[in-house]
Parts: structure tokens; C-alpha cells; sequence
């Protein structure tokens, strides 16, 4: 294989594997193709395959360069002095890691994998280039940036006022939708690999509870987890339950589950 073969076979690759932050990107901006090639050539590096539960970045670093998760769950979190864990969001594919932090300084928080995850990245000078020239991008980058804080707004609420089932319940509504927006979610379900440690991390909940109210899903029909792979049988039933309203996601009409 020649070098020119080589490098179209490489940037192809790249191309498949950034398809979910394409796909979520368009719900916020219509990019045109020219953006879109500007979008993966930026991320056309070697492809990272990271195994579960190794930080990507720490509180206190000052990465330069900005991160993209290609495939695999990830998370953002802070630790206690007391040892205690709470994850503040979880990432898919398609989601940045970092994409502002070179405006803050330093990461006030960590990013951890959860599962093995593919991440690729690209100079954060060059992410800051490509936002100026191309006002599309830069508002699609704008709208992920807003779309994160609506979620974590959600997350507070979640925490904060609903009870252990609708917490649960509404998290597993919200993976859901995010991974149809992005493009992921298949007939049969998708890939459900978070231990229910770490979705008790989440929701200010004991495994043994999480156990507990997962059952209690299944046994009413609501939702089928088997073999790292989580359903919504009756995803309606289980966002009434739940008191689940995608709008805060900005998704649109498309990323509502048939």
C-alpha cells in the first residue's frame, strides 16, 4: 500500500469515527461540507484506544490540546477529601472533553474513562484558527458548549428534587436520546457498559439502591438489561414515569425514539 493510499485509508477512518459529533453537531448549525472536511482533517491524528477508568485529564492540568471521544463511555467527576466520587456528566461519542478549557487555564475537574474508549485530539490553536474562519462551526461548537450546560442544569434537578426511581429512570431517557441523536442507538438497544457504582456516582445513590430500582424496572416491563446492552421497551411509559422531557437535550424532533 503506497503512503497516498496509506493517508486516504487513515483519513477515512478518522472520518467514519467522528460521524456521531457530525451527526449531533447538525442539530445545532447546518454545516456544509467544506465544514465538515474542515471538522475531520482537524482530527485526522492517530486514534488513542484507552482502557476503562484511566484519567485523560486531571484537575489542575493545562492541556493544550482538545479531546474527542471517538468510541466507549467516559465521565467527568470530583473527588471528596473524604475519598467520595460525584460524576457530573457522562460522555459519549461525539463529546468533547475540553473544548474550553484553554480559555479557563487549568481543568477544575477530572475526565476519566469508564469503559475502554477510542480518543483522538487536536491542537487547541488550531480548534481556535478554525472557529474564527468559519462562523458555522464556531456556532455548532457554541451550541454543544450551550447543550452541555442545559444537561448538567438537568442533572441538578435530577439530584435534587426526584425521587430514587425517577432518577434513575430519567438518566437512562437521557442516554438514550443522546445516542440516537448521535446516531448509535440500534433496534435492539445500545451498549449499556456503566457499572451501577459508577451510575450511583451519578445520582447520589448507593449501588444496593441502584440494584434495587433497576429490578424494579425490569420486572415491570419498562426496560430489558441483558448482556451489557440496555433497552427501553416502553420508552414512553418510562419518560412519564420518570417526569422526562428531552427539550432540555435541543435535540429537535429527529432525536425523539419511534
Amino acid at each position: 500500500m503506497s503512503k497516498r493510499e496509506a493517508a486516504g485509508r487513515s483519513r477515512e477512518t478518522i472520518g467514519n469515527a467522528i460521524l456521531p459529533l457530525l451527526t449531533r453537531l447538525r442539530r445545532g448549525t447546518a454545516l456544509d461540507i467544506a465544514d465538515e472536511a474542515a471538522l475531520t482533517e482537524l482530527f485526522s491524528g492517530s486514534i488513542r484506544q484507552m482502557e476503562g477508568h484511566i484519567d485523560l485529564i486531571s484537575q489542575g492540568d493545562r492541556p493544550g490540546r482538545v479531546q474527542l471521544i471517538l468510541s466507549g463511555f467516559a465521565c467527568r467527576y470530583k473527588i471528596l477529601p473524604n475519598g467520595r466520587r460525584q460524576i457530573m456528566a457522562y460522555l459519549l461519542p461525539g463529546d468533547f472533553c475540553d473544548l474550553n478549557v484553554a480559555i479557563l487555564g487549568q481543568m477544575d475537574h477530572n475526565i476519566s474513562t469508564l469503559t475502554p474508549c477510542a480518543v483522538t485530539q487536536a491542537p487547541g490553536g488550531a480548534l481556535e484558527e478554525l472557529i474564527a474562519t468559519r462562523s458555522r462551526i464556531a456556532r455548532a461548537l457554541w451550541w454543544a458548549s450551550l447543550v452541555e450546560e442545559s444537561v448538567l442544569r438537568e442533572w441538578l434537578v435530577n439530584v435534587g428534587q426526584r425521587p430514587a426511581h425517577q432518577r434513575v429512570a430519567n438518566l437512562l431517557c437521557e442516554l438514550a436520546w443522546r445516542l440516537r441523536a448521535a446516531g448509535l442507538e440500534q433496534p435492539d438497544g445500545f451498549d449499556f457498559p456503566i457499572t451501577q457504582q459508577d451510575l450511583g456516582h451519578a445520582l447520589g445513590l448507593s449501588a444496593v439502591h441502584i440494584n434495587r430500582v433497576v429490578q424494579d424496572l425490569r420486572a415491570t416491563g419498562l426496560i430489558r438489561l441483558q448482556g451489557g446492552r440496555l433497552a427501553l421497551l416502553k420508552p414512553d411509559a418510562l419518560a412519564e414515569m420518570a417526569m422526562f422531557d428531552p427539550v432540555y437535550l435541543h435535540l429537535g424532533a429527529e432525536a425523539h425514539l419511534r
